[in-house]
Formats: structure tokens, C-alpha cells, sequence
């Protein structure tokens, strides 16, 4: 059963310009994201996809492989949907896992854990790492997760589960026909807020850089 680990980059970051690609304490979060991989026994193949020519570079010097995504998969005009579909369609593998550089603190050894539990599954067709979240929400003026009458402790409140993208494992054949990284029956695997941390604005770019800075005071692997 083959697990490919496959590390999306594209030139054209919207909210943080490069962020896979520019520094990043002593390294970038493409570095660190390969360096972590590799760590991890269950996986048999690393692909960077992209569209930067640095990012290639750095990818034959750590010894990984590529693909030269086309130029309408690295375009705005390309839904997410097109693009998972195509990341299933260009890679060989029997199980795919998608790993962004954007979550630069999931260990290793959660990623095994979390491989190993979806090998050994018959329930679940996917499995997600996500985060918990305890947070009074609204849309379009009214509560969705309580009564506006009846509002509990946060600690209460219901279990909702955001996904953090440190990894999505899915069976290759399901991410073509679904055209999403979460299949029909996914297993949630809940990860700490460090671990889980998502780098998508300038602020998060800026809080990830001091806690990997500090990453000993952390406990960061």
C-alpha cells in the first residue's frame, strides 16, 4: 500500500506573499516541511507539486521529487475542487496524503500515529487532523451552535471540528471522484493548537516564526 505525501506550493499566495518559500528563522517552511516527512517511516514517497522553479531547486537538493504543475492549476481561476482532483489524477499512489507547508508543527510522530490508525480502519474512508473548537458562532445575525436565550459556558459549547490541514490521508480513486481531500466517512484526528497552527495571514506567519524561534521553550520537535 503505498503512501505519497505530497507538498502543494504555488508562486502566487494570496494573504502572505511566498510564505512557503521565504525565511522562516533559519529555514523556510518548505525545508521544514520536507524534513519532517522524511522523518516519518509510513510514508514511501514525497512530491512537491508546484509552479516555482525555487521550490523545485530546493526539492532535487533535499533529495524529493516534483511536479511541474501546469499553469492553470497554479491560477486563481482554478477552483479548489479542479485542483485536488488533478493533484489525485498526476500522482501514483495508492493513498495520498496531503501535507501543506502551512502547518509547520505537527510532529512526526503524530503523523505516523495518525497513518497507522487509518491503515488499521474499516470504518473511515479518509481520516482529517483537525482542531477543537469552543467559540460562540453566528451567521447572518442569529447563533448557529446555541440558543441565543440559553448561551452555555464556552466548555459546553458543541464539539465542532475545523480542519487544520497538517494532514488529510485519502485513498487515491476517492480523491479523484470526490474532488476533496475529506471522503463520506472521515476519521477526525484532534490535534493541539500548536500542532494544528495554520499559517494563512501575515499574523499567523509572524505568531509561527516566535513560537519556532522559542521552539525549545515550546517543546517543538
Amino acid at each position: 500500500m503505498k503512501i505519497t505525501a505530497v507538498i502543494p506550493i504555488r508562486i502566487g499566495s494570496q494573504r502572505v506573499k511566498n510564505k512557503n518559500l521565504k525565511p522562516f528563522g533559519d529555514t523556510n517552511l518548505l525545508e521544514l516541511k520536507i524534513d519532517n516527512l522524511k522523518q516519518v517511516k509510513g510514508i514511501h514517497e514525497i512530491i512537491v507539486n508546484t509552479d516555482s522553479l525555487q521550490a523545485i531547486e530546493i526539492a532535487k537538493q533535499k533529495g524529493v521529487a516534483f511536479h511541474k504543475r501546469e499553469d492553470y492549476y497554479a491560477s486563481s481561476q482554478c477552483t479548489n475542487s479542479e485542483f485536488l482532483q488533478h493533484l489525485g489524477l498526476v500522482t501514483e499512489t495508492d493513498i495520498f496524503a496531503y501535507c501543506p507547508c502551512t502547518t509547520p508543527f505537527i510532529k512526526s510522530t503524530t503523523i505516523q500515529e495518525a497513518i497507522d490508525s487509518f491503515l488499521k480502519s474499516d470504518e473511515h474512508d479518509c481520516l482529517a487532523t483537525v482542531s477543537l473548537m469552543k467559540e460562540f458562532l453566528w451567521l447572518d445575525d442569529n447563533p448557529i451552535n446555541y440558543e441565543r436565550d440559553k448561551q452555555p459556558n464556552s466548555q459546553n459549547l458543541p464539539n465542532i471540528y475545523a480542519l487544520n490541514f497538517g494532514l488529510n490521508l485519502i485513498s487515491r480513486q476517492d480523491l479523484i471522484q470526490y474532488k476533496n481531500i475529506v471522503g463520506m466517512k472521515p476519521m477526525f484526528k484532534i490535534i493541539d493548537e500548536i500542532e494544528g497552527l495554520d499559517i494563512d495571514t501575515p499574523l499567523d506567519f509572524f505568531v509561527a516564526q516566535q513560537i519556532y524561534t522559542n521552539r525549545f521553550e515550546f517543546k517543538i520537535d
